[in-house]
Formats: structure tokens, sequence, C-alpha cells
């Protein structure tokens, strides 16, 4: 069982795939936070908006 662990511990192969996945999982974190932001900004533009349409 030793062997097994140390044998998994040192093999590299597909690890450049779990980089890539790591990397897109950071940049997909980063645009939904940012797409959330823009969401609220523009929601609250609207809201301004609107209301100042319907005190005219």
């Amino acid at each position: 069982m030793k062997n097994l662990f140390i044998r998994i511990w040192r093999e590299t192969e597909g690890q450049d795939l779990v980089e890539y996945a790591l990397i897109v999982a950071a940049i997909a974190l980063a645009l939904i936070v940012s797409v959330k932001g823009i969401a609220t900004a523009l929601s609250s533009m609207y809201d301004s908006i609107s209301l100042a349409l319907t005190s005219v």
C-alpha cells in the first residue's frame, strides 16, 4: 500500500490537465464576480432612470 501511494505521488502524468483546470476555474470565478458586479450596477442605473422618468 505504501508503494502505491509513493508511485501516485511521484507520477506526473495528467498534471498539466489539472493545472489547466485550476486556471479555467480561477478565470470562471473572476468572470462570475465581475458579471455580478456589472449586473448590480446596471440594475441600480435602470432603477434611477425609471424613477426619474416616472417623476416627470
